[in-house]
């Protein structure tokens, strides 16, 4: 049975990243960011990554270059010396999947996306997928899990199939993505792995959200939800669709 989209989700915005303002110190995925939505009440998304010794960390990247003083791939990493890197701008440093579900603690809803480091979308080791559903066991309050990836999206059916499930989407064009072929983008363009994965949601590029996929899945009650708007007008734009959006640079209202 496909669990569906906590309620939660489809009401408060969704920080991007955290509530985030490098001018203020404040990085994106940090405990702070997290722990700022949390204060003014929206809900969280979160990108995850998998370290060396099979660690899930809060980080956007797939390298440190732009967030640390550090280079490379962050797979490279052990999660003992992650936790220890400072991120650039601030005096954080990179925090643990369980660090944040802590601080979050259920109080709003905590949306994860796994990044995947296999250089495409296809299938690869489960690693991230059971760090994760390791770090949600026993946690209490509203979260789901997506990924561009509809393969990631399996494994976490098989390793905690009682959790929420989602893809992130959007219009898979060939300049945005020159590494996959035609036959993968139209796959993807298409959604046609959703019903297949049991996903219950969608998080839809906000300037996509006119496609027909999108439309037709919206037809049959599935929870729109989009990334990642930056402005109250592309809010009110993205809303004549979208159930709920994921926002970054302004303060949208509740």
């Amino acid at each position: 049975m496909t669990p569906p989209l906590p309620p939660e989700f489809l009401g408060k915005p969704l920080a991007h990243r955290g509530l985030h303002d490098r001018a203020r110190g404040v990085i994106e995925n940090s405990a702070g960011a997290v722990l700022a939505a949390v204060a003014q009440g929206y809900g969280v998304e979160i990108d995850v990554q998998l370290t060396s010794d099979g660690a899930a960390m809060v980080f956007h990247d797939a390298r440190l270059d732009r967030l640390t003083a550090e280079s490379g791939p962050i797979r490279g990493w052990a999660a003992r010396d992650l936790v220890k890197l400072t991120l650039t701008g601030s005096s954080e440093t990179v925090p643990t999947l369980p660090e944040v579900l802590e601080i979050v603690g259920g109080r709003v809803p905590l949306l994860i996306e796994l990044k995947d480091q296999s250089g495409g979308t296809g299938s690869a080791p489960d690693e991230l997928e059971r760090a994760v559903a390791r770090a949600l066991q026993g946690y209490d309050g509203p979260v789901a899990v997506m990924s561009f990836n509809p393969h990631m999206v399996a494994n976490m059916a098989k390793r905690a199939p009682s959790v929420p499930r989602g893809i992130v989407t959007d219009g898979f064009n060939e300049k945005e993505w020159p590494d996959l072929s035609p036959d993968t983008l139209h796959a993807l363009r298409e959604i046609g792995a959703f019903d297949a994965i049991g996903a219950s949601f969608i998080s839809h590029d906000c300037e996509d959200l006119a496609a027909p996929r999108v439309a037709e899945l919206k037809a049959k009650g599935v929870p729109i939800l989009c990334w990642t708007v930056k402005s109250p007008e592309q809010e009110a734009k993205a809303r004549r669709v979208a159930d709920n959006i994921t926002f970054e640079g302004y303060t949208p209202g509740q």
